[in-house]
């Protein structure tokens, strides 16, 4: 048995995106539940669209979902290589220079072509079992534009024969090309690798996916707040399942569940709803100091500063964010509409949002005001949390009618419709300051 070898080799022509992590995903996997080797390879053979900042961003992309490579290649740096193997199979007979008959300006008068022995060719596809090509109509193919220039079919042979890549686990976009590369790989005696190719992601309308349906950079989700343990759990479902219903996996659990067997032959669904889902479940799994981290990183400047210098408010607020978002990026939203602004600073707004829905008499819910701070005085300092502040004032509220007790405490404390219940407020902003912010309440209606 020899050890088995899994690559991912993504071309520096774009940025890393959700596909591509999958293919990435399930290659180490599955060179890691082997004890294998999980190989990354820079595919920059295209010199024209090859740049630097894809490069960067696949990388940084992969380290921060924690799939590392074993060993790093890059083709740009393999050309003696290819140069070699082209000589190789010219002096076979298995590859000669062609001329050939510029259409355009431009075009070369010379390539270097495959001779097609013209077979059918039959292969072992772990998702979808034996599929067979004839060859004839691919004809004579290029595999280099010339001995510096190797073409793409050309050159993946030439690198998963010399690394010893023993599964090839790729998009199924590309079964097209693995009769050309089947071929190489006979005219050098190179072995064959296992396939498998893996369905197409769909949008949820069933049409190629695109940006427009979240198909983002998987940079973008981490600017958007995603965490890397939702994403690869999210992207590991898109296509396999382990058998089960278990819908939350680690790392750890999926490397010793993985099969090849198991993966789907239709196409998978990008699910949104799903990730935001997988998502939060991550979020509240969090130790409070990673949690707080990644909330301060999203707060804006000014808000950040105030949580910074008030710790025990932020801390306090922390599981309360958490459980009202499904990524961070919702926060920074939140923040910036003046959604956590009251817990730093005094509120302001008119007083009429005081009033509960038709009961216009101010002066009636400024002496219900003035009872609650009665009650909340009569709640010691030890004591001052939801509950016994709760327990304190629901007798009173229920008698006289909660809405018109209880809404305007929590707009006295918050100044926002929406917010949470006074009980949690007043706890967060301790005994002091939640009754200065009711007796403010009562002064504006007294006005």
């Amino acid at each position: 048995m020899r050890q088995v070898i899994t690559r991912f080799a993504p071309s520096p022509t774009g940025v890393l995106h959700i596909g591509s992590v999958r293919t990435a995903l399930y290659s180490w996997l599955y060179a890691k539940q082997h004890n294998g080797k999980f190989i990354l390879r820079i595919e920059d053979t295209d010199k024209e669209r090859s740049k630097k900042e894809f490069e960067d961003n696949i990388l940084d992309g992969l380290k921060w979902l924690g799939l590392t490579h074993d060993v790093f290649y890059r083709q740009s740096d393999r050309a003696d290589l290819y140069k070699k193997y082209l000589e190789t199979l010219i002096a076979k007979g298995s590859a000669y220079i062609s001329k050939e008959e510029p259409t355009e300006e431009g075009e070369r008068s010379e390539v270097i072509r495959f001779k097609n022995p013209n077979g059918v060719v039959t292969f072992r596809d772990e998702a979808r079992g034996d599929i067979s090509f004839d060859t004839t109509e691919l004809k004579d193919f290029v595999i280099a534009k010339d001995f510096e220039t190797p073409l793409y079919n050309f050159a993946v042979v030439i690198d998963d024969f010399q690394m010893g890549v023993t599964h090839i686990i790729r998009g199924d976009d590309a079964i097209s090309n693995t009769p050309r590369q089947i071929l190489i790989q006979e005219a050098l005696g190179a072995p064959r690798p296992m396939y498998t190719h893996l369905p197409m992601i769909l949008a949820p309308d069933k049409t190629k996916l695109s940006k427009r349906h979240g198909a983002l950079a998987v940079t973008e989700y981490r600017e958007e707040g995603y965490l890397p343990e939702a994403i690869l759990n999210f992207v590991a479902l898109m296509g396999w399942n382990p058998g089960n219903d278990q819908e939350v996996l680690f790392l750890d659990e999926m490397q010793k569940l993985f099969t090849l067997e198991k993966v789907q032959k239709g196409g998978a669904v990008f699910n949104i709803d799903k990730l935001k889902w997988l998502n939060k479940h991550y979020m509240k799994l969090l130790s409070k100091e990673r949690a707080g981290e990644s909330i301060l990183n999203f707060f804006p400047g000014v808000l950040r500063t105030k949580a910074e210098d008030n710790p025990v408010i932020f801390e306090k607020i922390v599981p309360i964010i958490i459980d009202h978002v499904s990524h961070f990026g919702e926060v920074r939203a939140l923040a910036e509409s003046g959604e956590y602004g009251y817990f730093f600073d005094e509120p302001t707004y008119p007083l009429e949002a005081l009033l509960w829905k038709d009961d216009t008499d101010r002066t009636r819910t400024a002496e219900k005001l003035q009872k609650v701070v009665v009650l909340l005085q009569s709640v010691s300092e030890e004591s001052f949390d939801a509950e016994h502040i709760k327990a304190a004032l629901w007798d009173f509220a229920t008698e006289v009618g909660r809405g018109s007790v209880l809404w305007p405490m929590r707009y006295a404390l918050s100044g926002r419709e929406k917010s949470p219940d006074p009980f949690t407020l007043a706890e967060i902003l301790g005994k002091e300051v939640t009754v200065n912010r009711v007796n403010e309440a009562i002064k504006l209606l007294m006005v």
